[in-house]
């Protein structure tokens, strides 16, 4: 098997290991945050679970393990059990990115801690810390494809919050309608510019938030 086919072969790995990982934290974490601030509705449907199963829909899935990005099956929510209906239920919206942001920084430290370790003198080790530098790069993507203000995902929802309620729920019933576009827009590359831009500066802020690992084994390369 030449180099481009593992890549390809490690890719669909890289994807299948996110679909069980970062969609159902991604999922729960949306749960967690709307049953913390008074909704039980996610926990009565079952959904305050790391059960993938729980989480995931057919073409989410399917996309996720071809093309790099996927959806689960959103978590429903009660907002009139919230405090704060509008803010709360921004803030719900904003837990599922914010947790692939922290899987994204965990993936991006250990790939670190492999390669300054024995990444570079170990194909094995090397391929395993490939699989974390994409698991880093695949949460980005989620987060800042998620991040977008479009309705249904969660950057529409936060958006929201700061729109008068007529509008935003006049906006919503054109969900299915507006992601379909959107889907559209990603398949013809007219999303790839911006994409490419935003996830290389999530990127370039998770590699310095990341830095103090540098720091330490560059450190310890000097002492020895």
């Amino acid at each position: 098997m030449d180099l481009s086919n593992r890549f390809s072969v490690l890719q669909l790995l890289v994807h299948a290991i996110v679909l069980f990982t970062a969609l159902p934290v991604h999922e729960c974490s949306h749960a967690l945050a709307a049953v913390k601030l008074g909704d039980p509705t996610p926990k009565n449907q079952g959904r305050l679970t790391l059960n993938p199963f729980a989480h995931l829909t057919l073409w989410g899935t399917v996309m996720m393990i071809l093309a790099g990005f996927g959806w689960g099956k959103p978590v429903m929510v009660n907002p009139n059990n919230f405090k704060n209906p509008k803010r709360d239920n921004a803030l719900v919206a904003l837990a599922g990115p914010v947790s692939n942001l922290l899987m994204a920084y965990l993936s991006m430290v250990v790939y670190k801690i492999i390669l300054y370790t024995v990444g570079s003198t170990s194909d094995t080790f090397y391929y395993v810390a490939l699989v974390f530098y994409l698991a880093t790069f695949i949460n980005i993507s989620l987060a800042v494809f998620n991040l977008l203000p479009i309705p249904p995902l969660d950057g529409g929802k936060i958006f929201g919050a700061v729109l008068p309620e007529k509008v935003y729920f006049g906006v919503m019933r054109y969900e299915q309608f507006i992601i379909i576009a959107v889907i559209v827009l990603l398949y013809t590359g007219l999303l790839d510019v911006p994409m490419s831009f935003l996830r290389e500066g999530a990127f370039s802020v998770m590699s310095f938030l990341t830095g103090w690992v540098d720091i330490i084994f560059k450190t310890t390369v000097v002492a020895a």
